[in-house]
C-alpha cells in the first residue's frame, strides 16, 4: 500500500513539474509574439521625447536610429512624398512617406502641419541609400524642440 502511495505521489509532482514547464514556454512564445511591435513602438516615442539611447540600440552622434530607421531632427524641405531632415551634426537625412503614414503628435496631426522649422521623430526603414521610407512621423513639441540630447 505505502508503495502505491509513493507511485501516484511521484505521477502527480511528475504532471505538475511537466505542465508548468509548458506553461512557461507557452508563454514565452505568446510574449515574443507580442514583444518586437511594442519595443519599437516604445523605443520611439522614448527618442521622441528627447532621451537619448546607449549604443546597443545604434544610437549614433545626431541621428537616433533603431535599425537605421529612427530619426530625429528639423524639416528642411518638403514635399508631397519626402521630407529632408536637419540632423544634429549639420547633416541631413531624406525620409519618403506616404498618404497612409501616421503624423502625430500629442494629438493627432496632417501632412500638412509638418512644415519647414518643425522637428519630427520618424520611424521607418533605411533604404540602401541612406535615405528613410516612413512608417510613422511624430511632432516634437514646442518645448522640447533643441533639447534632443546627443
Amino acid at each position: 500500500m505505502h508503495m502505491k502511495k509513493q507511485k501516484i505521489f511521484i505521477a502527480v509532482v511528475l504532471a505538475v513539474v511537466v505542465s508548468g514547464g509548458v506553461g512557461f514556454y507557452g508563454g514565452m512564445k505568446y510574449q515574443s509574439g507580442k514583444a518586437p511591435a511594442a519595443s519599437l513602438d516604445q523605443q520611439a516615442r522614448f527618442v521622441g521625447s528627447g532621451t537619448s539611447f546607449g549604443g546597443a540600440t545604434g544610437a549614433t552622434r545626431g541621428i537616433r536610429t533603431v535599425g537605421g530607421g529612427l530619426t530625429t531632427g528639423e524639416v528642411l524641405a518638403k514635399d508631397d512624398k519626402s521630407l529632408t531632415i536637419k540632423l544634429r551634426d549639420g547633416g541631413s537625412k531624406i525620409i519618403f512617406f506616404t498618404p497612409e503614414t501616421p503624423v502625430t503628435q500629442t494629438t493627432s496631426a496632417s501632412r500638412e502641419e509638418v512644415a519647414v522649422g518643425k522637428t519630427v521623430t520618424v520611424v521607418g526603414i533605411a533604404n540602401p541609400d541612406g535615405s528613410v521610407t516612413a512608417s510613422s512621423i511624430q511632432l516634437s513639441p514646442e518645448f522640447l524642440r533643441g533639447s534632443v540630447r546627443q
